[in-house]
């Protein structure tokens, strides 16, 4: 299955390392972020989830809940998760989906056999409360994960989605932000009190709304 964004993802329901879970339950109407990992007992995949268990309560702060998925069972997550922990000197506090059926990773799209038939890619899906894809990288086995530029992502997501802004390039939460084309500028000096300045007529900038 090829997810683009903008689809409703699919449901399903999986064992992990915290039990049964049903995906859109498991969501609670927040956003999600659900990324995969080619194997237990890895050694890129070790350093990436101790990163998200410390980085866990800034997804708390923008309401998402995070989720990883491992083609291995669940017993295994469990002495895994006890290596996570002591290597990387972190508690894992979210759960590990246990695809040992590869049946969430087929129906994700997770497994790109000219890769590697065996094993997922590092695939990073970013899933809305109304269950939309907003966001999907793919990285090859042998890269980490930058889960800066996830949260990065996430706040530009969830910002454009409020205010009639975009974000440039290299953006971080605070700085400027494009106004959007289909607003003209002098609706968009109204629209933005903390001012607009017009670099060109289909380039301009204003501080974020929101800050």
């Amino acid at each position: 299955m090829t997810l683009q964004l903008g689809d409703v993802v699919p449901d399903f329901t999986q064992d992990s390392s915290e039990g049964p879970i049903h995906f859109y339950e498991w969501m609670e109407g927040k956003w999600a972020v659900l990324f995969s990992h080619p194997a237990d007992y890895t050694p890129v995949c070790t350093t990436e989830l101790g990163m998200a268990a410390k980085l866990k309560p800034e997804f708390d702060q923008r309401n998402v809940k995070i989720i990883a998925l491992s083609v291995d069972g669940a017993e295994s997550h469990q002495g895994w998760i006890g290596d996570i922990n002591e290597t990387q000197n972190t508690t894992l506090n979210y759960p590990i989906l246990a695809d040992a059926d590869r049946k969430v990773s087929d129906l994700y799209g997770m497994v790109h056999p000219n890769a590697n038939p065996n094993i997922t890619v590092r695939t990073v899906f970013v899933i809305d409360p109304d269950k939309k894809l907003r966001l999907s990288m793919t990285y090859p086995p042998s890269t980490g994960r930058n889960f800066d530029e996830i949260l990065r992502v996430i706040d530009s997501l969830q910002l454009t989605d409020n205010y009639k802004v975009a974000t440039p390039v290299n953006w971080q939460d605070g700085q400027d932000c494009v106004v959007v084309p289909s607003i003209p500028t002098e609706q968009a000096r109204e629209q933005f009190p903390k001012g607009v300045t017009e670099i060109k007529p289909y380039l301009r900038m204003t501080p974020q709304p929101n800050k």
